[in-house]
């Protein structure tokens, strides 16, 4: 199956790795992002601005056709207060270890219980993500990274909901056709 070509909206930025010339000796790369990719970036995490993204990468082969990155990502970025609406600076250091296999690899097979259910420890690694033909986008998995460690309800030091009264929703319900013979009483 062919995935459609993503827009650069969807990988505002990109590291492309040919998977043919990784080695098993881990070569380290450094990535940083430019204003432009850090602007694409900023609309794709829907915050108002990202000053950094950066990331250390350790790239290697894993087992015979698989893939390993493994390193750090930092981010600074400014997103808005939920409360106030006030510009927030956030710092993202999340680390990233990926393994990718292909998809015709043997290490893609998905394990099975006797009854023939899958079985995920949620405490385990996280199983391997498969790739097509020969190259994986070590760009988009740093932004993937970074992005699951937003906060997504980001919030101003010391400002909360105090004089906020949730509404219960009661004057929306229509009455009831029934609710008048509750009141009638029978002589």
């Amino acid at each position: 199956m062919k995935k459609a070509p993503q827009t650069d909206l969807e990988t505002p930025f990109s590291y492309v790795v040919k998977v043919g010339h990784i080695s098993a000796n881990p070569v380290t790369v450094t990535l940083s992002a430019d204003e432009r990719e850090r602007e694409g970036i900023a609309r794709l995490w829907q915050v108002e601005k990202v000053e950094s993204l950066s990331a250390e990468l350790q790239i290697a082969r894993w087992k015979k056709d698989g893939v390993r990155i493994k390193g750090q990502v930092r981010a600074d970025i400014v997103q808005s207060c939920i409360v106030t609406l006030e510009p927030i600076a956030a710092h993202i250091d999340e680390p990233i270890d990926q393994i990718f296999i292909p998809e015709g690899s043997k290490l893609a097979r998905i394990t099975l219980d006797g009854q023939g259910e899958m079985v995920v420890d949620p405490d385990g690694p996280d199983a391997p993500e498969l790739f097509q033909g020969d190259s994986i986008d070590a760009g988009s998995v740093v932004t993937e990274f970074a992005a699951l460690a937003i906060d997504p309800y980001p919030r101003k030091d010391g400002v909360d909901f105090k004089d906020h009264i949730e509404d219960d929703g009661a004057a929306d319900r229509k009455r009831s056709a029934f609710s008048v013979l509750k009141d009638w009483k029978k002589d």
